[in-house]
């Protein structure tokens, strides 16, 4: 045997296959001894080869367990097994325990008198090891039985290589192409393997096309009779804040912090968000300049709309924020986690949002209840409760407050923007307001 040619091969395949060399002899030896159990070995024999990768010499021995009559089947057990067609379990396979008794089998077992005769120290359950005379010549059955044990370990090894290595990045994004298309399900190439994205998991209205680049959230290794599977996620919530943290430094050093996320994939993701350090302002570090850092996170998730807002540890403040673009004039907290928010007539629209999107993202965004009721009362323009409202002001010559005026009134478009809406429909709004919840399921 070329043993120079023969490492190269072994490093070859180990890279190739993304796993270790050890667990390729292993594989080697595996197969060696089916190919000696098949040419040179008995029925019911249990072969162990080694084989050492510096010299090329291999050796061989029969494995045989130790028992005593305890661990063994009596004949009437026997009988009644094959009264009932069961079949006993003669080793542990992989993943449970070994069985409680056997029968028993030359080629396998030694009696407990027997074994000490040699091993005066053998315990009943031990495994003792009896030496075989080696052979180097194998016929053509055995050579490709050896060849398909080692192709089927290799693939086995791969398998449980790929498996672990993406069950220690769930919870991370990927970055994938799209391979293939069946159905709703769409299969995507993610380095070493396909991952799946379920129907349930696309964003609403997205399409996919192969050759497709799309980053995707890793939710969880799947174990399947044919193999691990990866579940990849385009609408789970911790997408936005992983694809924040690959384009805001802040948020990936925990400068800024996201507080919550609530999204509804396809439309509209709040964020609130708060920084650790004073003098970073966290929603300039999430917008970016001119809008930037946002609008990456935006294209990549097809157009759909982010609010970047605030947290704050008041209740009343952190839901007046979450109800952004709307301007509140009032936050009442109540009990069993309620709050009432007065909007102005002309603010209502805004607060509630189409279909109510609005007011259930912040609901379920602070945790609270949030019933919105219209006031008679308007927001103080700016300038108003002594603040100056120009340079003018500042110095003394003060700018007389302005009346409100009463502005059209505003419904939600499809891009989140303030549109005209016919009076019928706020007036609609206000005299039957839905009380949104924070565990409200999404439709």
């Amino acid at each position: 045997m070329d043993i120079k040619n023969f490492k190269g091969a072994l490093a070859q395949i180990a890279e190739e296959r993304g796993i270790s060399p050890e667990k390729v002899i292993e594989t080697i030896e595996s197969a060696i001894a089916t190919a000696y159990k098949k040419d040179y070995g008995e029925k019911g024999q249990k072969i162990k080869a080694k084989f050492n990768a510096v010299s090329g010499d291999v050796k061989f021995w029969q494995i045989k367990l130790v028992v005593d009559n305890g661990m063994l089947y009596t004949d009437e057990e026997i009988e009644e097994m094959k009264e009932n067609k069961i079949i006993p379990q003669d080793e542990a396979r992989a993943g449970e325990e070994a069985p409680k008794k056997y029968v028993f089998n030359p080629e396998k077992h030694i009696m407990l008198a027997d074994a000490k005769k040699d091993y005066p120290k053998i315990k009943v359950g031990e495994e003792i090891e009896i030496p075989l005379v080696s052979k180097q010549d194998y016929g053509r059955i055995a050579a490709q039985t050896a060849k398909q044990v080692i192709l089927q370990k290799i693939r086995e090894a791969e398998k449980e290589t790929i498996s672990a290595e993406y069950r220690s990045k769930e919870g991370e994004i990927v970055s994938g192409i799209v391979q293939k298309i069946e159905g709703h399900t769409i299969f995507v190439d993610i380095g070493k393997t396909l991952g799946i994205l379920n129907r349930d998991e696309q964003i609403p209205g997205e399409f996919y096309r192969p050759s497709q680049r799309l980053k995707l959230y890793i939710m969880k290794v799947e174990d399947t009779p044919k193999g691990s599977v990866v579940m990849l996620s385009r609408a789970y919530p911790k997408l936005i804040s992983k694809l924040f943290e690959l384009e805001v430094p802040e948020i990936a050093s925990g400068v800024v912090v996201i507080k919550a996320i609530a999204r509804e994939p396809g439309f509209r993701t709040k964020i609130a968000v708060v920084s650790n350090e004073e003098g970073v302002d966290p929603i300039g570090a999430c917008v970016g300049q001119r809008g930037t850092r946002i609008m990456a996170v935006i294209n990549e998730l097809g157009g759909e709309k982010i609010d970047v807002i605030p947290f704050d540890e008041k209740p009343e403040k952190y839901i007046a924020n979450a109800l952004a673009p709307a301007k509140v004039v009032e936050v009442k907290v109540e009990d069993k986690n309620t709050a009432t928010v007065f909007v102005p007539e002309d603010q209502l629209s805004l607060a509630i949002g189409k279909d109510g999107r609005n007011v259930r993202l912040a609901a379920q965004l602070t945790g609270w209840k949030i019933d919105i009721k219209m006031s008679d009362k308007v927001l103080p323009e700016e300038g108003e409760e002594g603040e100056p409202s120009s340079a003018k002001a500042s110095e003394g010559q003060g700018k007389k407050p302005k009346k409100a005026k009463k502005a059209k009134k505003e419904k939600v478009g499809t891009d989140g923007e303030a549109v005209e809406a016919e009076p019928e429909e706020v007036n609609a709004a206000a005299e039957e307001l839905p009380m949104a919840d924070p565990t409200e399921e999404k439709k």
